[in-house]
């Protein structure tokens, strides 16, 4: 005999019997172990009594107006007990005010009776994927701290394992270190892997991008000042090396400071003291100092774009980052990390790549590195409609360039409104027409996107009523 094996675990709480039995009921007829209470505090206390029986869990229904505990109140109970559990509220009384206040409390989602088993159906099923997803993330995030990772940084290659060994080796010093790799291979992650591993994990780390703070404000944003030091100064300002005292200051993309600000960074780490702007008396200071560049510095140096004496203050011991098309071995672990990662975050059906796609995803170049793979995807998880995604779903370079993609579309000048209708109708095409996704990427509502469906001629305006438009102010 075949015994078939159970979809998931379900409770239903609701004090109504015939409710409860005719969920339950149907729970079984689809495939789901359902175990029924007519009081929240009942399932409460069994949740309690016999923990390993209820850990598996997938589920909970419950009802909103119950004696003694409501649907509110038990989701939080639920909660404390189990954080990644969905809920979902059922009641006669449905408000949008109790809607809102469900989801503010943590439901997954909220019905009002009657309501059709068959959407019941949907919203369990959905309510099951999200939670199965969560369950094998978290699975894959202990399996990941197990074998092939360090903090946030994952990969099993030779390379990588090694840069694991330095960083763990790194933490338990003090000098300053500088971090070297192209753009998106995760040179803040790293700082922050040193900087949590070490005597100082438990202090400020502070990171600063230096091409993101003007010039003329930095040698401000980095020391300090105090009041009155220039126009607008009101007060005393703390700096960003104070905020990080006994920590860390995360320097990124330190090739593109200026050459002013250079010498006085070279002074702090040769003096260990900060003289605020407009002060003149220095602080002194105790801060390891993580520098971070996408930069040839050496090459930056002959072209004397970049201070040498302070290349060799910051490079004490160097870190090498190397991108993702040299540890390909890296890619299919990645990939499976970003899959279940993103499935989880939009409660999405997708389960995998098949062999030809993971061929085409571990053979492309990357030039983003991890940041461009997780981009990626991020956006097929979203938009694919299949549980496994195929190599003819895998973006080309071509098409995953969007200074390319933008280039086709307004090649010839197209007015904002005709760029709008174009770029609706791309995302319209990879969504395969499911508006839920689509309006999700779009930034707009459900209704929005019907009634610009309708003005752009995508579909037949007589088969949608005027009570399908939605008059709010969302534009794209």
């Amino acid at each position: 005999m075949t015994h078939l094996v159970a979809k998931g675990k379900v409770v239903v709480v609701d004090d109504e019997t015939e409710m409860r039995e005719m969920l339950m009921d149907y729970l079984r007829s689809i495939g789901y172990i359902s175990i029924g209470f007519p009081l929240a505090t009942q399932a409460l206390e069994a949740f309690d009594k016999n923990p390993s029986e209820y850990v598996d869990v997938d589920l909970v229904i419950s009802d909103l107006n119950m004696p003694q505990m409501n649907g509110l109140e038990f989701i939080e109970k639920v909660k404390e007990r189990f954080p990644g559990l969905p809920i979902v509220l059922i009641t006669a009384f449905g408000s949008i005010e109790s809607a809102i206040e469900a989801t503010r409390r943590g439901a997954y989602d909220y019905m009002t009776k009657p309501f059709k088993l068959k959407e019941m159906g949907a919203t369990i099923e959905r309510a099951i994927n999200y939670s199965q997803l969560k369950k094998e993330n978290r699975l894959l995030r202990t399996e990941l701290k197990k074998t092939w990772s360090f903090g946030n940084i994952i990969g099993k290659s030779k390379s990588m394992r090694a840069l694991f060994d330095l960083i763990q080796r790194l933490s338990s010093a003090s000098a300053n270190v500088l971090i070297s790799g192209e753009s998106g291979t995760g040179k803040e992650i790293v700082a922050k892997a040193i900087h949590e591993g070490g005597v100082r994990g438990n202090k400020p780390f502070v990171a600063v991008n230096c091409t993101a703070i003007p010039d003329t404000l930095m040698e401000s944003e980095l020391f300090g000042h105090v009041r009155g030091a220039f126009t607008g100064a009101v007060a005393n300002k703390r700096g960003l090396f104070e905020e990080a005292d006994g920590g860390t200051i995360f320097l990124d993309e330190i090739g593109d400071l200026d050459l002013s600000l250079q010498a006085k960074l070279l002074r702090v780490l040769q003096e260990r003291e900060i003289k605020p702007v407009g002060d003149s008396n220095s602080r002194k200071i105790d801060v390891r100092v993580i520098a971070a560049t996408h930069k040839d510095l050496k090459k930056a140096i002959k072209e004397g774009c970049f201070r040498e004496d302070l290349y060799y203050r910051l490079s004490v011991i160097p870190v090498v980052i190397p991108p993702l098309r040299h540890r390909k071995e890296d890619i299919p672990l990645l990939v499976d990390f970003f899959l279940k990662k993103y499935s989880a975050a939009n409660s999405s059906q997708v389960r995998g790549f098949n062999a030809g796609a993971m061929k085409k995803l571990v053979n492309a170049r990357w030039e983003g590195n991890v940041r461009e793979l997780e981009n990626v995807i991020e956006r097929l998880v979203v938009l694919s409609p299949k549980t496994v995604i195929t190599e003819d779903e895998i973006p080309t370079l071509e098409d995953d360039n969007l200074d390319d993609f933008f280039g086709k579309i307004t090649s010839d000048w197209p007015t904002i409104d005709e760029l709008t209708k174009r770029y609706m109708r791309r995302v319209l095409d990879k969504t395969g027409g499911r508006k839920e996704k689509a309006s999700h990427i779009l930034g707009i509502n459900r209704r929005t996107l019907y009634r610009k469906e309708r003005e752009y001629g995508f579909v037949d305006s007589d088969l949608d009523s005027d009570s399908d438009i939605d008059k709010s102010e969302d534009t794209l």
